[in-house]
């Protein structure tokens, strides 16, 4: 049967936690920079604000650009389902697993591309066109990221994979999970268009990738796409923290108080992954569009011999 409560918390979790990273990673940047920056929670704010606006569309556009939204926001809401943000619930695991999350944003995206080129909009088609160079860079990390983890764990269930990580001591110190973290925390920059790939900040015409496709969106639907942006991110960085960095195998008790310890401490970690993130923006600048293949071929490197790794050491 399908578990009712791991659903329910999820869903809430994931919805109430996700806009959070973004406010923690602008006001971490702020502060970096001496300024005092916008609220945390701004987001939150404007996406309060935006859901109580109307929605303009163009009169060049079909049915996909209406759709793309809705689309987006429920394929990185599916996605986000199997990734736990605590395994002190049993999930539904056969639902699906970190192959199916791919490919499940890997839709989200595709809409978002064509919606982006359904407006008829220079910007629009020149960031779908980025966008697509991009993903085809780096889904290859993903999978062979990915496939590390699983080997190891002998699953490519996240549940089971974190599970099993809860028996492994300080996996940051051994070579396999160290290399593969590192390639899945550049991932997720890319993932997630960040600074070195991209600035999610920014209206420059000449630099923008996930900014140019969202140009036309307004009000609702524009609302849905940063929701369906911010839960991708929070679902990377879940995957970074909960299965590098377990901590449910502290938890000694059981019932619904181990499982409020138990998201508190990931959410505390969330925090720690959102900081490290805005810390590696400020390290770095944005790299020329023609400078990412490089980025995207170290991700794929350290996620290769982290799998080369786990036949030499990982047994």
């Amino acid at each position: 049967m399908v578990n009712v409560e791991y659903l329910i918390v999820q869903i809430i979790v994931v919805i109430m936690a996700a806009p959070l990273v973004n406010g923690i990673i602008k006001k971490t940047k702020a502060l970096s920079q001496k300024r005092k920056g916008a609220p945390v929670l701004q987001l939150y704010y404007d996406l309060f604000k935006l859901f109580k606006k109307s929605t303009v569309v163009s009169d060049t556009t079909s049915w996909i650009f209406k759709a793309a939204p809705y689309i987006v926001f429920t394929a990185s809401l599916v996605a986000s389902l199997l990734v736990p943000v605590t395994t002190m619930i049993d999930s539904v695991w056969y639902a699906g697993d970190l192959i199916l999350m791919v490919y499940l944003f890997a839709l989200g995206r595709f809409f978002m591309m064509l919606a982006g080129l359904d407006a008829a909009s220079t910007f629009g088609g020149m960031g779908s066109s980025r966008e697509a160079m991009i993903s085809s860079l780096i889904e290859p990390s993903i999978l062979v990221t990915l496939m590390t983890v699983g080997l190891t764990a002998k699953s490519t269930s996240s549940y089971q994979i974190m599970e099993f990580m809860k028996g492994v001591d300080a996996p940051l110190i051994r070579p396999v999970y160290l290399l593969t973290f590192i390639a899945l925390l550049i991932i997720t920059i890319a993932e997630t268009a960040r600074i070195p790939v991209d600035d999610p900040s920014t209206h420059l015409e000449l630099t923008m990738v996930h900014e140019a496709m969202l140009l036309e969106y307004s009000g609702r639907s524009l609302a849905l796409m940063e929701l369906g942006a911010s839960i991708k991110q929070l679902t990377f960085i879940t995957l970074l923290a909960n299965i590098f960095i377990p901590h449910d195998q502290f938890i000694f008790i059981s019932g619904a108080g181990a499982v409020l310890i138990s998201i508190l401490i990931y959410l505390i970690k969330v925090i720690f992954v959102s900081i490290l993130i805005a810390v590696a923006e400020v390290s770095t600048v944005k790299l020329r569009l023609f400078s990412i293949p490089n980025l995207a071929a170290l991700a794929f490197i350290l996620s290769f011999i982290g799998f080369m790794q786990h036949f030499v050491l990982g047994r």
